[in-house]
Protein backbone atom coordinates (compact mmCIF):
# COMPACT_ATOMS: atom_id res chain seq x y z
CA UNK A 1 0.00 0.00 0.00
CA UNK A 2 3.06 2.34 0.75
CA UNK A 3 4.94 1.98 -2.35
CA UNK A 4 0.62 2.41 -4.11
CA UNK A 5 0.80 5.52 -2.01
CA UNK A 6 3.94 7.12 -3.09
CA UNK A 7 2.78 6.81 -6.80
CA UNK A 8 -0.43 9.07 -6.40
CA UNK A 9 1.99 12.03 -4.97
CA UNK A 10 0.78 11.72 -1.41
CA UNK A 11 3.00 8.92 0.37
CA UNK A 12 3.12 8.31 4.00
CA UNK A 13 4.44 10.50 6.53
CA UNK A 14 6.53 9.16 9.30
CA UNK A 15 4.12 10.22 12.13
CA UNK A 16 1.63 8.05 10.21
CA UNK A 17 3.97 5.46 9.77
CA UNK A 18 4.92 5.53 13.61
CA UNK A 19 0.90 5.21 13.87
CA UNK A 20 0.59 2.23 12.26
CA UNK A 21 2.98 0.36 13.55
CA UNK A 22 1.62 1.23 16.96
CA UNK A 23 -2.25 0.36 15.97
CA UNK A 24 -0.65 -3.16 14.98
CA UNK A 25 1.17 -3.72 17.92
CA UNK A 26 -1.90 -2.76 20.18
CA UNK A 27 -4.46 -4.32 17.97
CA UNK A 28 -5.42 -6.40 20.67
CA UNK A 29 -6.29 -3.85 23.69
CA UNK A 30 -7.11 -1.39 21.37
CA UNK A 31 -11.04 -0.77 20.88
CA UNK A 32 -13.11 1.29 18.47
CA UNK A 33 -13.43 5.19 20.17
CA UNK A 34 -14.62 6.09 23.20
CA UNK A 35 -16.98 8.42 24.49
CA UNK A 36 -14.05 11.06 25.59
CA UNK A 37 -12.53 10.44 21.92
CA UNK A 38 -15.78 11.13 21.07
CA UNK A 39 -16.70 14.24 22.52
CA UNK A 40 -12.77 15.64 21.78
CA UNK A 41 -14.22 15.40 17.86
CA UNK A 42 -17.41 16.78 18.66
CA UNK A 43 -15.26 19.70 20.56
CA UNK A 44 -13.02 20.21 17.75
CA UNK A 45 -15.68 20.28 15.61
CA UNK A 46 -17.96 22.56 17.14
CA UNK A 47 -14.69 24.98 17.30
CA UNK A 48 -13.98 24.39 13.37
CA UNK A 49 -17.57 25.61 13.21
CA UNK A 50 -16.79 28.68 15.05
CA UNK A 51 -14.13 29.57 13.23
CA UNK A 52 -11.44 26.62 13.53
CA UNK A 53 -7.80 26.02 15.11
CA UNK A 54 -4.56 24.65 14.40
CA UNK A 55 -4.88 22.07 16.70
CA UNK A 56 -7.34 20.41 14.11
CA UNK A 57 -5.48 19.22 10.92
CA UNK A 58 -8.48 18.47 9.33
CA UNK A 59 -9.40 22.42 9.52
CA UNK A 60 -5.54 23.64 8.61
CA UNK A 61 -6.38 22.51 5.20
CA UNK A 62 -9.16 24.57 4.79
CA UNK A 63 -12.31 23.24 3.75
CA UNK A 64 -12.01 19.71 2.65
CA UNK A 65 -13.46 16.35 2.43
CA UNK A 66 -11.67 15.60 5.52
CA UNK A 67 -13.08 18.45 7.75
CA UNK A 68 -16.85 17.01 6.44
CA UNK A 69 -15.82 13.48 7.64
CA UNK A 70 -14.55 14.84 11.06
CA UNK A 71 -17.83 16.48 11.70
CA UNK A 72 -19.49 13.62 10.53
CA UNK A 73 -17.46 11.30 12.77
CA UNK A 74 -18.34 13.23 16.02
CA UNK A 75 -22.16 13.41 14.87
CA UNK A 76 -22.22 9.17 14.69
CA UNK A 77 -20.11 8.96 17.99
CA UNK A 78 -22.86 11.82 19.67
CA UNK A 79 -25.82 9.77 17.90
CA UNK A 80 -24.58 6.82 18.75
CA UNK A 81 -23.89 7.47 22.35
CA UNK A 82 -27.07 8.93 22.98
CA UNK A 83 -29.10 6.28 20.94
CA UNK A 84 -27.28 3.15 22.63
CA UNK A 85 -26.14 1.83 19.65
CA UNK A 86 -22.64 -0.20 19.92
CA UNK A 87 -19.89 0.36 17.72
CA UNK A 88 -20.15 -2.94 15.53
CA UNK A 89 -24.01 -1.97 14.46
CA UNK A 90 -25.37 1.01 13.28
CA UNK A 91 -29.10 1.84 12.66
CA UNK A 92 -31.37 0.71 9.93
CA UNK A 93 -31.46 4.19 8.48
CA UNK A 94 -27.87 5.58 8.40
CA UNK A 95 -27.63 8.95 9.00
CA UNK A 96 -23.68 9.84 8.61
CA UNK A 97 -20.89 8.03 7.49
CA UNK A 98 -19.97 5.88 10.00
CA UNK A 99 -22.96 4.02 9.81
CA UNK A 100 -22.73 2.99 6.00
CA UNK A 101 -20.73 -0.63 5.85
CA UNK A 102 -16.91 -0.68 5.13
CA UNK A 103 -17.53 -2.05 1.63
CA UNK A 104 -19.33 1.23 0.86
CA UNK A 105 -16.57 3.70 2.74
CA UNK A 106 -13.93 1.97 0.56
CA UNK A 107 -16.12 2.83 -2.80
CA UNK A 108 -16.89 6.68 -1.68
CA UNK A 109 -12.89 7.23 -0.25
CA UNK A 110 -11.79 5.59 -3.74
CA UNK A 111 -13.34 8.29 -5.73
CA UNK A 112 -11.56 11.15 -3.11
CA UNK A 113 -8.59 13.50 -4.80
CA UNK A 114 -4.94 11.49 -3.40
CA UNK A 115 -3.89 14.22 -1.82
CA UNK A 116 -6.88 13.98 0.40
CA UNK A 117 -6.86 10.81 1.48
CA UNK A 118 -4.01 11.13 4.68
CA UNK A 119 -5.73 13.58 5.80
CA UNK A 120 -8.89 11.49 5.99
CA UNK A 121 -6.99 8.96 7.95
CA UNK A 122 -6.29 11.48 10.67
CA UNK A 123 -10.59 11.92 11.41
CA UNK A 124 -10.81 8.49 13.13
CA UNK A 125 -9.73 4.89 13.75
CA UNK A 126 -12.61 3.61 11.72
CA UNK A 127 -11.09 6.03 8.58
CA UNK A 128 -7.48 4.91 9.13
CA UNK A 129 -8.24 1.41 9.18
CA UNK A 130 -10.71 1.51 5.84
CA UNK A 131 -7.65 3.50 3.83
CA UNK A 132 -5.14 1.16 4.87
CA UNK A 133 -7.24 -1.35 2.19
CA UNK A 134 -4.76 -2.27 -0.42
CA UNK A 135 -7.89 -2.12 -2.88
CA UNK A 136 -8.33 2.04 -2.31
CA UNK A 137 -4.49 2.73 -3.24
CA UNK A 138 -4.49 0.14 -6.17
CA UNK A 139 -7.42 1.85 -7.59
CA UNK A 140 -5.97 5.76 -7.21
CA UNK A 141 -2.43 4.24 -9.08
CA UNK A 142 -4.48 2.70 -11.83
CA UNK A 143 -6.35 5.74 -11.94
CA UNK A 144 -3.29 8.22 -12.51
CA UNK A 145 -1.40 5.61 -14.30
CA UNK A 146 -3.39 4.17 -16.88
CA UNK A 147 -2.64 6.62 -19.58
CA UNK A 148 0.62 5.44 -19.16
CA UNK A 149 0.66 1.98 -17.87
CA UNK A 150 2.14 0.48 -21.52
CA UNK A 151 5.50 2.62 -21.41
CA UNK A 152 7.26 0.53 -18.36
CA UNK A 153 10.33 -1.36 -19.93
CA UNK A 154 12.53 -0.84 -22.81
CA UNK A 155 12.88 1.34 -25.86
CA UNK A 156 14.87 2.44 -28.45
CA UNK A 157 14.18 6.37 -29.74
CA UNK A 158 13.91 7.01 -33.65
CA UNK A 159 16.79 8.83 -33.93
CA UNK A 160 17.76 8.52 -37.41
CA UNK A 161 21.11 5.83 -37.48
CA UNK A 162 22.02 6.61 -34.15
CA UNK A 163 19.25 5.35 -31.85
CA UNK A 164 19.41 4.52 -28.11
CA UNK A 165 18.25 2.85 -25.19
CA UNK A 166 15.42 4.34 -22.93
CA UNK A 167 14.55 2.36 -20.11
CA UNK A 168 10.99 3.86 -18.25
CA UNK A 169 10.58 2.71 -14.81
CA UNK A 170 8.75 3.80 -11.50
CA UNK A 171 11.07 5.49 -9.06
CA UNK A 172 9.84 6.24 -5.68
CA UNK A 173 6.93 9.41 -6.76
CA UNK A 174 7.70 9.52 -9.96
CA UNK A 175 7.52 7.79 -13.48
CA UNK A 176 11.07 8.15 -14.98
CA UNK A 177 12.33 7.89 -18.79
CA UNK A 178 16.55 6.89 -18.39
CA UNK A 179 18.41 7.01 -21.53
CA UNK A 180 21.05 4.99 -21.23
CA UNK A 181 24.66 5.77 -22.87
CA UNK A 182 27.97 3.55 -23.11
CA UNK A 183 30.53 4.65 -20.60
CA UNK A 184 33.59 6.99 -22.97
CA UNK A 185 35.84 5.55 -25.23
CA UNK A 186 37.19 3.38 -25.06
CA UNK A 187 36.54 1.99 -21.66
CA UNK A 188 34.15 -0.47 -22.87
CA UNK A 189 34.16 -2.30 -19.41
CA UNK A 190 33.30 0.83 -17.33
CA UNK A 191 29.50 1.06 -15.74
CA UNK A 192 26.83 2.45 -18.32
CA UNK A 193 25.94 6.41 -17.84
CA UNK A 194 22.20 7.63 -17.02
CA UNK A 195 20.24 10.67 -18.05
CA UNK A 196 16.71 11.68 -17.55
CA UNK A 197 14.67 12.41 -20.29
CA UNK A 198 11.38 12.60 -18.77
CA UNK A 199 9.31 12.04 -15.80
CA UNK A 200 5.54 11.55 -14.73
CA UNK A 201 3.66 12.23 -11.11
CA UNK A 202 1.32 13.95 -9.16
CA UNK A 203 0.26 17.45 -8.24
CA UNK A 204 -2.62 18.63 -6.45
CA UNK A 205 -5.26 16.95 -9.21
CA UNK A 206 -6.23 13.62 -10.60
CA UNK A 207 -4.21 14.44 -13.29
CA UNK A 208 -0.48 13.36 -14.20
CA UNK A 209 2.00 15.90 -14.87
CA UNK A 210 4.44 15.10 -17.33
CA UNK A 211 7.84 16.93 -16.74
CA UNK A 212 10.74 17.17 -19.66
CA UNK A 213 14.48 16.66 -18.09
CA UNK A 214 16.47 17.31 -20.94
CA UNK A 215 18.90 20.48 -20.67
CA UNK A 216 20.61 22.06 -17.60
CA UNK A 217 17.88 24.53 -16.19
CA UNK A 218 16.05 22.07 -14.48
CA UNK A 219 12.60 20.22 -14.95
CA UNK A 220 9.84 21.89 -17.14
CA UNK A 221 6.59 21.21 -19.21
CA UNK A 222 6.04 18.34 -21.20
CA UNK A 223 4.16 16.00 -23.07
CA UNK A 224 3.79 12.24 -23.15
CA UNK A 225 1.68 10.94 -26.00
CA UNK A 226 0.70 7.12 -25.65
CA UNK A 227 -1.46 5.90 -29.69
CA UNK A 228 -0.10 3.19 -31.27
CA UNK A 229 0.55 0.07 -29.19
CA UNK A 230 4.48 -0.23 -28.62
CA UNK A 231 4.84 2.92 -29.79
CA UNK A 232 4.73 6.91 -27.32
CA UNK A 233 6.33 9.87 -28.38
CA UNK A 234 7.32 12.99 -25.82
CA UNK A 235 7.57 16.66 -26.21
CA UNK A 236 9.06 19.40 -24.72
CA UNK A 237 6.60 22.43 -24.60
CA UNK A 238 9.35 24.77 -23.24
CA UNK A 239 12.68 24.14 -25.76
CA UNK A 240 14.23 27.40 -24.56
CA UNK A 241 15.55 25.12 -21.69
CA UNK A 242 17.77 23.45 -23.68
CA UNK A 243 19.40 26.55 -24.75
CA UNK A 244 22.67 27.98 -22.54
CA UNK A 245 23.44 31.54 -22.53
CA UNK A 246 26.29 30.81 -24.89
CA UNK A 247 24.82 29.43 -28.01
CA UNK A 248 25.74 26.72 -29.89
CA UNK A 249 29.04 26.83 -29.18
CA UNK A 250 28.31 26.35 -25.35
CA UNK A 251 26.26 23.53 -25.82
CA UNK A 252 28.51 21.44 -28.32
CA UNK A 253 31.16 22.07 -25.70
CA UNK A 254 29.11 20.58 -22.84
CA UNK A 255 27.44 17.74 -24.83
CA UNK A 256 31.16 16.74 -25.99
CA UNK A 257 32.23 16.71 -22.68
CA UNK A 258 29.33 14.87 -21.74
CA UNK A 259 29.22 12.03 -24.53
CA UNK A 260 33.10 11.68 -25.24
CA UNK A 261 34.19 12.80 -21.71
CA UNK A 262 36.71 15.13 -23.83
CA UNK A 263 37.39 18.40 -25.42
CA UNK A 264 37.80 18.69 -28.90
CA UNK A 265 41.49 20.04 -28.64
CA UNK A 266 41.98 16.52 -27.36
CA UNK A 267 40.59 15.03 -30.36
CA UNK A 268 43.63 14.91 -33.43
CA UNK A 269 41.76 12.82 -35.82
CA UNK A 270 39.88 14.84 -38.36
CA UNK A 271 37.76 12.49 -39.97
CA UNK A 272 36.55 11.94 -35.92
CA UNK A 273 35.97 15.24 -35.58
CA UNK A 274 33.88 15.28 -38.65
CA UNK A 275 31.52 12.07 -37.17
CA UNK A 276 31.01 13.85 -33.46
CA UNK A 277 30.01 17.08 -34.77
CA UNK A 278 27.96 15.34 -37.53
CA UNK A 279 26.26 13.27 -34.60
CA UNK A 280 25.44 17.01 -32.48
CA UNK A 281 24.45 18.62 -34.87
CA UNK A 282 21.54 15.60 -35.58
CA UNK A 283 20.66 14.44 -32.10
CA UNK A 284 20.41 18.60 -31.26
CA UNK A 285 17.98 19.15 -33.56
CA UNK A 286 15.28 16.61 -32.06
CA UNK A 287 15.17 18.61 -28.28
CA UNK A 288 13.99 15.63 -26.37
CA UNK A 289 11.38 15.73 -28.67
CA UNK A 290 11.37 11.78 -29.93
CA UNK A 291 9.09 8.46 -31.04
CA UNK A 292 10.14 5.37 -29.22
CA UNK A 293 9.48 1.56 -29.95
CA UNK A 294 9.18 -0.72 -27.86
CA UNK A 295 12.49 -3.84 -27.99
CA UNK A 296 12.44 -6.92 -25.79
CA UNK A 297 15.57 -8.57 -24.02
CA UNK A 298 16.35 -11.99 -25.72
CA UNK A 299 14.68 -14.90 -23.43
CA UNK A 300 17.63 -17.48 -22.59
CA UNK A 301 17.06 -20.77 -24.13
CA UNK A 302 18.81 -24.21 -22.81
CA UNK A 303 21.10 -24.27 -25.99
CA UNK A 304 22.85 -21.05 -25.84
CA UNK A 305 26.48 -20.76 -25.13
CA UNK A 306 25.90 -17.92 -22.73
CA UNK A 307 23.74 -15.60 -21.53
CA UNK A 308 22.13 -13.62 -24.44
CA UNK A 309 21.64 -9.79 -23.44
CA UNK A 310 22.79 -6.18 -23.89
CA UNK A 311 26.68 -5.79 -24.50
CA UNK A 312 28.93 -2.55 -24.74
CA UNK A 313 31.68 -2.87 -27.56
CA UNK A 314 34.35 -0.56 -29.73
CA UNK A 315 33.32 0.51 -32.78
CA UNK A 316 36.75 2.68 -33.89
CA UNK A 317 36.04 6.31 -34.32
CA UNK A 318 32.39 6.00 -34.14
CA UNK A 319 33.26 5.37 -30.24
CA UNK A 320 31.69 2.73 -27.86
CA UNK A 321 27.44 1.01 -29.66
CA UNK A 322 25.03 -1.01 -27.61
CA UNK A 323 24.32 -4.24 -29.04
CA UNK A 324 21.90 -6.98 -28.10
CA UNK A 325 23.49 -10.53 -28.26
CA UNK A 326 20.76 -13.97 -28.89
CA UNK A 327 20.83 -17.21 -29.72
CA UNK A 328 19.00 -18.65 -33.31
CA UNK A 329 19.69 -22.19 -33.21
CA UNK A 330 23.21 -22.78 -34.14
CA UNK A 331 23.75 -19.09 -34.91
CA UNK A 332 24.71 -16.26 -32.27
CA UNK A 333 23.58 -12.86 -33.28
CA UNK A 334 24.24 -9.29 -32.05
CA UNK A 335 22.20 -6.39 -33.33
CA UNK A 336 22.67 -2.81 -32.78
CA UNK A 337 20.66 -0.56 -30.31
CA UNK A 338 22.52 2.36 -31.04
CA UNK A 339 24.60 3.10 -34.40
CA UNK A 340 26.40 5.44 -37.02
CA UNK A 341 26.44 6.98 -40.19
CA UNK A 342 28.00 3.70 -42.14
CA UNK A 343 26.44 0.83 -40.04
CA UNK A 344 22.54 2.38 -37.98
CA UNK A 345 20.95 1.22 -35.17
CA UNK A 346 18.71 -2.07 -35.93
CA UNK A 347 21.10 -3.66 -37.79
CA UNK A 348 22.23 -6.81 -37.45
CA UNK A 349 26.32 -6.16 -36.96
CA UNK A 350 27.67 -9.88 -35.87
CA UNK A 351 26.55 -13.04 -37.23
CA UNK A 352 28.49 -15.99 -35.85
CA UNK A 353 28.33 -19.50 -37.13
CA UNK A 354 28.44 -21.90 -33.86
CA UNK A 355 28.64 -25.02 -36.25
CA UNK A 356 32.29 -24.41 -37.16
CA UNK A 357 34.76 -23.55 -34.47
CA UNK A 358 38.31 -22.18 -35.35
CA UNK A 359 40.71 -24.08 -34.17
CA UNK A 360 43.90 -21.47 -32.53
CA UNK A 361 47.57 -22.02 -33.30
CA UNK A 362 50.48 -21.56 -31.06
CA UNK A 363 50.80 -18.02 -30.10
CA UNK A 364 53.79 -17.54 -32.01
CA UNK A 365 51.84 -17.90 -34.81
CA UNK A 366 48.63 -15.79 -33.56
CA UNK A 367 50.75 -12.92 -33.78
CA UNK A 368 50.58 -13.56 -37.65
CA UNK A 369 47.61 -11.75 -39.17
CA UNK A 370 48.63 -13.19 -42.44
CA UNK A 371 48.40 -16.73 -40.74
CA UNK A 372 44.68 -15.56 -39.00
CA UNK A 373 43.15 -14.95 -42.18
CA UNK A 374 44.11 -18.06 -44.02
CA UNK A 375 42.63 -20.08 -41.01
CA UNK A 376 39.49 -17.97 -40.89
CA UNK A 377 39.33 -17.41 -45.33
CA UNK A 378 39.54 -21.13 -45.53
CA UNK A 379 36.49 -21.47 -43.51
CA UNK A 380 34.80 -18.90 -45.58
CA UNK A 381 36.12 -20.60 -48.78
CA UNK A 382 33.83 -23.62 -47.51
CA UNK A 383 30.92 -21.83 -46.87
CA UNK A 384 30.41 -20.48 -49.70
CA UNK A 385 30.83 -24.20 -51.52
CA UNK A 386 28.13 -25.37 -49.56
CA UNK A 387 25.89 -22.51 -50.09
CA UNK A 388 26.59 -23.52 -53.80
CA UNK A 389 26.66 -27.24 -53.35
CA UNK A 390 23.89 -27.15 -49.79
CA UNK A 391 24.69 -31.97 -50.24
CA UNK A 392 27.73 -31.76 -49.09
CA UNK A 393 27.69 -31.67 -45.30
CA UNK A 394 31.11 -29.35 -43.59
CA UNK A 395 33.60 -31.10 -42.02
CA UNK A 396 32.90 -30.86 -38.32
CA UNK A 397 29.53 -29.70 -38.40
CA UNK A 398 28.33 -32.55 -36.88
CA UNK A 399 29.78 -32.68 -33.24
CA UNK A 400 29.31 -28.63 -33.30
CA UNK A 401 25.45 -29.17 -33.86
CA UNK A 402 26.04 -31.51 -30.94
CA UNK A 403 27.12 -28.60 -29.39
CA UNK A 404 24.24 -26.31 -30.05
CA UNK A 405 21.61 -28.73 -28.48
CA UNK A 406 23.92 -29.34 -25.94
CA UNK A 407 23.70 -25.74 -24.19
CA UNK A 408 25.51 -23.99 -21.23
CA UNK A 409 29.04 -25.41 -19.99
CA UNK A 410 27.71 -28.74 -21.60
CA UNK A 411 27.88 -27.53 -25.06
CA UNK A 412 30.76 -25.36 -24.47
CA UNK A 413 32.53 -28.62 -23.76
CA UNK A 414 31.58 -30.32 -26.69
CA UNK A 415 32.16 -27.36 -28.92
CA UNK A 416 35.57 -27.06 -27.60
CA UNK A 417 35.57 -31.18 -28.75
CA UNK A 418 34.91 -30.14 -31.82
CA UNK A 419 37.29 -27.48 -32.90
CA UNK A 420 40.12 -30.01 -31.18
CA UNK A 421 38.90 -32.70 -33.35
CA UNK A 422 38.12 -30.31 -36.51
CA UNK A 423 41.80 -30.23 -38.40
CA UNK A 424 42.89 -26.69 -39.49
CA UNK A 425 45.31 -25.76 -41.66
CA UNK A 426 48.98 -24.26 -40.80
CA UNK A 427 51.30 -24.86 -37.93
CA UNK A 428 50.11 -25.53 -34.44
CA UNK A 429 51.23 -27.43 -31.40
CA UNK A 430 49.84 -29.70 -28.84
CA UNK A 431 49.59 -26.55 -26.16
CA UNK A 432 47.02 -25.19 -28.26
CA UNK A 433 44.44 -27.70 -28.34
CA UNK A 434 40.98 -26.38 -27.17
CA UNK A 435 40.76 -25.72 -22.81
CA UNK A 436 39.12 -24.27 -20.19
CA UNK A 437 41.66 -21.06 -21.10
CA UNK A 438 43.37 -21.18 -24.33
CA UNK A 439 46.27 -18.08 -24.68
CA UNK A 440 44.89 -15.41 -26.96
CA UNK A 441 46.66 -12.59 -28.56
CA UNK A 442 46.05 -10.40 -31.29
CA UNK A 443 47.76 -10.40 -34.42
CA UNK A 444 50.49 -7.87 -35.38
CA UNK A 445 48.62 -4.86 -37.40
CA UNK A 446 45.28 -5.57 -35.89
CA UNK A 447 44.14 -2.13 -34.19
CA UNK A 448 42.49 -2.26 -31.15
CA UNK A 449 40.74 0.96 -29.20
CA UNK A 450 41.70 -0.57 -25.81
CA UNK A 451 44.78 -2.51 -25.62
CA UNK A 452 43.49 -3.89 -22.17
CA UNK A 453 42.25 -7.09 -23.88
CA UNK A 454 41.97 -10.78 -22.34
CA UNK A 455 44.62 -13.00 -22.92
CA UNK A 456 43.09 -16.18 -22.99
CA UNK A 457 39.94 -17.39 -24.18
CA UNK A 458 37.99 -20.25 -24.22
CA UNK A 459 36.53 -20.98 -27.94
CA UNK A 460 36.69 -19.31 -31.32
CA UNK A 461 34.06 -19.35 -34.69
CA UNK A 462 33.73 -18.17 -37.53
CA UNK A 463 31.46 -15.63 -38.55
CA UNK A 464 30.95 -12.32 -40.50
CA UNK A 465 30.34 -8.69 -39.74
CA UNK A 466 28.04 -5.81 -41.45
CA UNK A 467 30.40 -3.06 -42.89
CA UNK A 468 29.16 -0.45 -44.84
CA UNK A 469 29.80 3.09 -46.54
CA UNK A 470 28.65 6.64 -45.24
CA UNK A 471 24.73 6.39 -45.28
CA UNK A 472 24.59 2.77 -45.21
CA UNK A 473 25.79 2.35 -48.53
CA UNK A 474 26.92 -0.57 -50.42
CA UNK A 475 26.66 -2.89 -46.83
CA UNK A 476 28.34 -6.43 -47.62
CA UNK A 477 29.15 -9.28 -44.61
CA UNK A 478 33.04 -9.60 -44.40
CA UNK A 479 34.21 -12.30 -42.90
CA UNK A 480 35.88 -12.37 -39.13
CA UNK A 481 36.64 -14.25 -36.20
CA UNK A 482 34.09 -14.21 -33.01
CA UNK A 483 36.41 -14.97 -29.47
CA UNK A 484 34.52 -15.82 -26.62
CA UNK A 485 36.44 -14.77 -23.26
CA UNK A 486 33.82 -15.49 -20.32
CA UNK A 487 30.64 -15.50 -19.67
CA UNK A 488 30.48 -11.59 -19.63
CA UNK A 489 33.23 -10.85 -22.51
CA UNK A 490 33.61 -11.49 -26.48
CA UNK A 491 35.72 -10.05 -29.48
CA UNK A 492 35.55 -10.11 -32.84
CA UNK A 493 38.13 -9.77 -34.99
CA UNK A 494 37.40 -7.93 -38.51
CA UNK A 495 39.73 -8.83 -41.21
CA UNK A 496 39.43 -6.55 -44.15
CA UNK A 497 39.61 -3.66 -41.79
CA UNK A 498 42.04 -5.30 -39.54
CA UNK A 499 40.59 -4.03 -36.78
CA UNK A 500 39.13 -5.49 -33.29
CA UNK A 501 36.11 -4.84 -31.55
CA UNK A 502 36.01 -5.82 -27.38
CA UNK A 503 32.43 -6.40 -26.10
CA UNK A 504 31.84 -6.00 -22.11
CA UNK A 505 28.25 -7.18 -20.40
CA UNK A 506 26.04 -4.77 -19.39
CA UNK A 507 25.31 -5.65 -15.67
CA UNK A 508 22.15 -3.04 -15.40
CA UNK A 509 18.83 -4.25 -13.72
CA UNK A 510 16.61 -3.91 -16.17
CA UNK A 511 12.52 -4.85 -15.34
CA UNK A 512 10.08 -5.16 -17.57
CA UNK A 513 12.27 -6.18 -20.42
CA UNK A 514 12.28 -9.98 -21.50
CA UNK A 515 10.27 -10.81 -24.48
CA UNK A 516 7.30 -12.89 -23.75
CA UNK A 517 8.45 -15.96 -26.13
CA UNK A 518 11.16 -16.19 -28.93
CA UNK A 519 8.79 -15.40 -31.65
CA UNK A 520 7.67 -12.51 -30.15
CA UNK A 521 11.82 -11.13 -30.29
CA UNK A 522 12.07 -12.28 -33.81
CA UNK A 523 9.13 -10.47 -34.55
CA UNK A 524 10.64 -7.16 -32.89
CA UNK A 525 14.31 -8.16 -34.54
CA UNK A 526 12.48 -7.73 -37.78
CA UNK A 527 10.96 -4.85 -37.16
CA UNK A 528 14.07 -3.59 -35.93
CA UNK A 529 16.60 -3.83 -39.35
CA UNK A 530 13.27 -2.07 -41.12
CA UNK A 531 13.26 0.76 -39.29
CA UNK A 532 16.43 2.04 -40.21
CA UNK A 533 17.12 -0.27 -44.17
Amino acid sequence: MAVCARLCGVGQSRRCRRRQRHNQQDQGSDSDMDEEEGVRIVGKTQAVTRGGGPENPSAAAGPSVAHEATAECGRANVNRLSNGHSASTGPPNPQSLLDLPPELLVEIFSSLLGTELPNLALVCKTFRQILNTETIWRRRCTEVLHPYRHILGLWQPDIGPYGGLLNVVVDGLFILGWMYLPPHDPRVEDPMRRRPLFRIHMWESNKAAVECMYGHKGPHKGDVQTGKKDEFSTKCNQTDHHRMPGGRQEEFRTWLEEEWGRTLEDIFHEHMQELILMKFIYTSQYDNCLTYRRIYLPPRLPSDLLQPGLFKGTYGSHGLEIIMLSFHGPHARATKLTGDPNVPAGQLTLDVDLNRPVRLPDLEHQRSVEELSRLVLGVHEKVRQEVQSPDVAPQGAAAAEGAVAGGGAEGLELAMEAQSESPQPGPSSSSSAPSEAQPFVLPLGVMARNEVYPRTCKICFYGTGLIAGHGFTSPERTPGLFVLFDEDRFGFIWLELKSFSLYSRLTDQLAHAYAPNMERFEAMLRNMQSWTS
